[in-house]
């Protein structure tokens, strides 16, 4: 997969492709099911399929001082739009200047100027251009009269009945539910980060952890997960059967949230290292302990805990932009 951020290095080969239009954040079955209808179609027509989406997000832009909220920071979403077999990323830079123009405008110098798109793919609630006012009725208007094709793709449902969507996702996963999430976006939803030095508390306890700052991330529910974490080898991923706590650490009186991992039946250091570290299931609340040793008891309780989740699942070796779901969790997978 290319990646192109700007019409400056936009391969003339690829113009006329078939191109997916959206934020896509977190990759959803939703998202996935526009992006890969766009590749279909491209397949087709013997042409280039590419996705464009915009960073940073919109609502990061218009509403900095709202709590963070991505599902995938654009690194993590670049993975797994990969993994769909897209040709070209097409990465539009967004700003208030970007904001501001029109929804026609949009159409002219980005779609048919720069890409000289064939066809253009996007799910039934796009809205683009100044004032959000560019519709989909508005894009297969403007489409007809300047000679590209649009398909709009309805919404589409878990067999829960809930439609795939990154609110949904998210709320989810502010109501300690990973598993349900997972069953939206056909895969575990993760974070990445380096690991960053603690307070050494893991290791007193007996229990050391590898401390990552979730930043931008979406912030789940605090408390106490079955987790997958992979260790970035340089060219490879080794995952590993885990146990976080996410949260504040109220025992010890601190106040900044943080996610502490330990990995089960691993000695390594791993101080400045990439990790990804998967939500599996949830095992309980945060909650503030009478000492040490009762801290120390229920951490053995909750290591027990993710052991017996985790234990059969029978996930994938492969480092893959993502934890794929296992036989024992979410059914759904659209994923190649």
């Amino acid at each position: 997969m290319r990646l192109v951020r700007h019409c400056g290095e936009f391969n003339l080969d690829h113009r006329g492709c078939v191109v997916a239009l959206g934020n896509f954040d977190g990759v959803h079955l939703g998202h996935q099911a526009v992006i890969l209808t766009a590749r279909r179609i491209a397949e087709e027509l013997g042409v280039a399929h590419g996705v464009m989406t915009f960073e940073p997000h919109p609502r990061a832009v218009f509403h900095p001082e709202q709590p963070p909220f991505r599902l995938t920071p654009f690194r993590v979403k670049a993975h797994l739009i990969e993994a769909l077999g897209i040709d070209l990323l097409l990465q539009q830079h967004f700003d208030t200047g970007f904001a501001s123009i029109t929804a026609l405008q949009f159409i002219e110098e980005q779609l048919v100027q720069c890409l000289g798109t064939r066809h253009v793919v996007v799910g039934y609630d796009y809205v683009f251009g100044k004032g959000r006012q560019g519709t989909c009725a508005f894009l297969q208007k403007v489409g007809e009269e300047k000679g590209f094709g649009v398909t709009v793709v309805p919404p589409a449902t878990a067999p829960s009945g809930v439609v795939y969507s990154s609110t949904q996702v998210r709320d989810y996963l502010l109501t300690a539910q990973p598993a349900a999430a997972a069953q939206l976006l056909g895969h575990y939803w993760e974070v990445e980060g380096r690991v960053e030095h603690g307070d050494s508390r893991g290791h007193l306890l007996g229990f050391p952890t590898a401390n990552l700052r979730l930043g931008e991330y979406q912030h789940p529910a605090t408390g106490v997960y079955a987790v997958r974490a992979g260790i970035d080898k340089g060219g490879a991923t080794v995952w590993h059967d885990g146990v976080a706590n996410f949260g504040r650490r109220p025992t010890f009186d601190k106040t900044d949230e943080l996610l502490e991992v330990h990995l089960l039946d691993v000695d390594e250091d791993l101080y400045g290292r990439h990790l990804r570290v998967a939500l599996i299931d949830y095992i309980r609340a945060e909650r503030k302990f009478d000492g040490i040793d009762a801290l120390r008891a229920q951490i053995a309780l909750d290591i027990e805990t993710g052991r017996a989740m985790l234990s059969g699942r029978n996930f994938s070796a492969s480092p893959g932009p993502m934890v794929p779901v296992s036989p024992l969790g979410p059914s759904l997978r659209m994923l190649p």
